[in-house]
């Protein structure tokens, strides 16, 4: 019998404008809950990422200036840690000062949030609760700033 490679697993497609994007509830990093009750009727910023990631790296820095200018006017956000353990991620989080509601991706959350290929993933949950943008990749100063059109 001929050799055969491993079929890689179909990578989860970054979620299309317009579609509804449902939410569970998550315990996140550093204690609290973030409750799906919290997002409804707002707009909800979804960013995957990792300590490791040089792209993220350049980009939390801006997604922490979007929470702290715009969490009083509205703006929920849940950042999804995909790092290997969930200290990893609160190390990280305490070291730069991110103050963002963070979760650790573990298996039972990677369910409910699956990540799309790529990293850093950016994803605009309207207040419909439809998906009114979805990046992946690295997401520039202005991109980030932008993301507040959707209040």
């Amino acid at each position: 019998m001929p050799w055969a490679p491993a079929q890689k697993a179909a990578a989860t497609p970054l979620p299309a404008v317009g579609a509804p994007y449902p939410l569970a509830a998550v315990p996140l990093l550093g204690g609290g809950r973030f409750e799906p009750a919290q997002a409804e009727g707002r707009a909800l910023v979804l960013y995957w990422w990792a300590s490791w990631c040089p792209f993220c790296a350049q980009q939390s820095p801006e997604m922490q200036k979007l929470w702290a200018a715009q969490k009083d006017r509205g703006l929920r956000m849940l950042a999804l840690s995909i790092d290997k353990k969930p200290d990893e991620a609160v190390a990280y989080l305490q070291k730069k000062g991110y103050t963002f509601p963070a979760a650790w991706l573990g298996p039972e959350l990677a369910a409910a949030y699956p990540k799309p290929e790529g990293l850093p993933v950016t994803v605009v949950r309207g207040k419909d609760g439809r998906v009114v943008q979805a990046e992946k990749g690295q997401l520039f100063a202005e991109d980030v700033v932008d993301l507040a059109r959707w209040l």
